[in-house]
């Protein structure tokens, strides 16, 4: 049996073969197959370009204290140890050797251990935007500011390796307005990450001053 259904598979194949390789037109002459043309190639467009960015953003006022409330991400760690994030804080200032770099310091705990990890973003000439340089250029972290107030909260959109995740800051550690965590919760949805992919970070117990073996240098990359 197994050799008729090859047999016919054979048959059909060759059938095939001859009905596309002997097309001929009146007159007995030969048709020659019409050349193909190539679809155009299409332009790649990251996601991080198409998401709307802050206007006119203002980098000085971006500096500061901002605690991290809400991340939206299909990270596989987050997905894993959502339930046991730590409290995280950052703190953003313009660096003294450019204008065009911002010193970040980001303070959290791991194994009941505070530690701070040290970056830079660098400052792109769109002032909403702002790199964090990877080892290689294929790993950058792009990163957009997607809304903010300067007072109150900030919205930041990061892009690495095709994934975005989606960060909601506050100046304080108080729960900012239902409509704002609402507005949120859209903007999340709108690039797939629905309410599985939120994990909200605690609001108490942030890290102070933490010792000099606790800190990880990562400028300019790690």
């Amino acid at each position: 049996m197994a050799g008729v259904w090859r047999f016919m598979l054979a048959a059909v194949a060759l059938m095939c073969v001859c009905l596309w390789g002997s097309t001929e037109a009146v007159g007995g002459a030969v048709s020659r197959p019409r050349p193909q043309r190539r679809p155009p190639k299409k332009t790649k467009v990251d996601p991080i370009d198409v998401i709307p960015s802050a206007q006119n953003i203002d980098i000085q006022r971006m500096t500061g204290i901002w605690y991290l409330l809400n991340t939206a991400s299909k990270c596989s760690y987050l997905i894993n140890h959502g339930t046991r994030v730590e409290p995280t804080v950052m703190n953003l200032t313009r660096s003294s050797d450019s204008d065009q770099i911002l010193s970040v310091s980001t303070k959290t705990r791991h194994n009941h251990m505070c530690w701070e990890i040290l970056q830079v973003y660098h400052v792109s000439p769109t002032p909403s935007r702002l790199t964090l340089k990877g080892s290689r250029p294929e790993l950058n972290t792009e990163i957009v500011i997607g809304e903010t107030d300067y007072d109150s909260y900030a919205i930041m959109y990061y892009h690495k390796l095709g994934k975005i995740t989606i960060k909601l800051y506050s100046r304080t550690v108080d729960d900012l307005s239902e409509p704002m965590l609402t507005k949120f919760e859209q903007l999340a949805a709108k690039q797939n990450l629905g309410l599985a992919f939120l994990f909200p970070f605690p609001t108490y117990s942030h890290c102070g001053a933490v010792d000099q073996d606790h800190v990880i240098n990562c400028v300019p990359t790690c």
